[in-house]
């Protein structure tokens, strides 16, 4: 039987692309097999309902069609390509260790360059809408998540969902179809265990030209930042590439017992796999997500011992109990002075984002086939790692 909804063909994607801009340059063709392969595995393993089929389509088209907008953009200013990256430091770690808290606390400073939820959903400003008194692409983001947390409540308890606050660069690596995003969305197992050892590089190099882009809108618009800081827990299996791409980059890791971070990241992906699947199987998710968490952590391992200098170690307990002596440490590591006018907007954002202020995040291991002695197997190396660095 066909499925209702739109077709996932790689034509019909960058057909409906063209369409909707007018243009027609995608820039560097890499994106095309990690999208093929993508499409394939919508149609082949997603199990999509009606809605996850339009959501995943447009979600796809909107991708290219930011990519279309982006070298347009670049093709009249081409001074974009100009914006040094200057000495960036990425929040990375496990899903659940702390880094969502600290990076938006960090991103208060009025120093610090981040990626707000609604441009990291459309980094291409929207044709003729540099007059208008607010940015349209707000409105639209705020749009999407209420739409989402109207389709999965238990989303607001898992993750803070807000369109102007800072998120995760995942989506702007999206946007070169070499991100984990599309396993969050759906069941495409055999896919994204091709992306894992697929060469990661032209997704960080877009990643790095959609930063520039991004760091000349804001500077436009009168921002006074002068360094970036990123997030995203998806790095921490493609260091080696991260620095290749940023050389000068250092990396605040995060650390909590993986006990209480896999399950609860597993919960996170359950409240946004239903949103497009009438056939979400926690366990599944479990054994997809626990087996990709743990394979990418070995990887960071590895890159760790070999590189210690390049890392600021962050135990979550540590950052729970005094996040503002963390911070400092952080900002003497990277080399950001400490001023009290950075600490006060912090201690405000602390005041206005409390934890509490958000329903419980409630989850149990064995909902996703989960064990506390299994897990504790499974991250051996990565639970010997965490205890040598408590010894220093």
């Amino acid at each position: 039987m066909e499925n209702d909804g739109p077709r996932f063909d790689p034509e019909a994607v960058l057909a409906e692309a063209r369409s909707r801009t007018g243009l027609d340059d995608f820039g560097d063709d890499a994106f095309r097999e990690p999208m093929r392969r993508l499409l394939i595995a919508l149609e082949r393993e997603a199990r999509l309902n009606e809605v996850g089929r339009i959501t995943q389509f447009e979600r796809i088209v909107g991708l290219l069609v930011n990519r279309l907008r982006t070298e347009d953009h670049i093709r009249r200013h081409p001074e974009i390509l100009e914006e040094a990256i200057d000495r960036p430091f990425a929040i990375v770690g496990l899903g659940r260790t702390g880094t969502t808290l600290l990076h938006r606390t960090i991103a208060s400073d009025p120093r610090m360059f981040s990626l707000a939820w609604y441009e990291s959903r459309n980094p291409a400003p929207f044709p003729d809408s540099e007059d208008s008194p607010t940015d349209p692409r707000i409105a639209d983001a705020e749009a999407e998540v209420e739409m989402m947390l109207e389709a999965s409540p238990d989303l607001i308890a898992a993750h803070p969902m807000d369109a102007h606050a800072p998120d995760e660069e995942i989506m702007l690596l999206e946007h070169a179809f070499i991100s984990g995003n599309p396993e969050a969305f759906c069941n495409v197992p055999e896919f994204a265990r091709w992306l894992e050892d697929w060469d990661a590089r032209p997704g960080y190099r877009y990643l790095k030209r959609l930063l520039q882009f991004l760091q000349w809108q804001k500077k436009r618009g009168g921002s006074a930042a002068r360094r970036w800081v990123l997030k995203a827990p998806h790095h921490v299996g493609f260091l080696d590439v991260l620095f290749e791409v940023f050389p000068d980059a250092k990396v605040i890791l995060t650390h909590r017992d993986p006990v209480q971070t896999i399950p609860s990241f597993a919960s996170l992906i359950h409240a946004i796999r239903v949103l497009g699947s009438d056939h979400v199987d926690p366990v599944e998710i479990g054994r997809q997500w626990g087996g990709r968490l743990q394979r990418m952590m070995d990887r960071c391992i590895e890159f760790h011992r070999a590189h210690p200098e390049r890392f600021f170690d962050v135990h979550y307990e540590q950052l729970i109990a005094d996040p503002m002596a963390m911070i400092r440490s952080i900002y003497a590591f990277v080399g950001v002075e400490w001023t009290a006018e950075s600490e006060a907007k912090m201690r405000q954002w602390a005041v206005e984002n409390a934890r509490d202020k958000r329903p419980v995040h409630r989850y149990t291991l064995e909902k996703f086939g989960f064990s506390e002695d299994g897990l504790r197997a499974d991250f051996a190396a990565y639970c010997r790692l965490v205890d040598e660095l408590r010894e220093k």
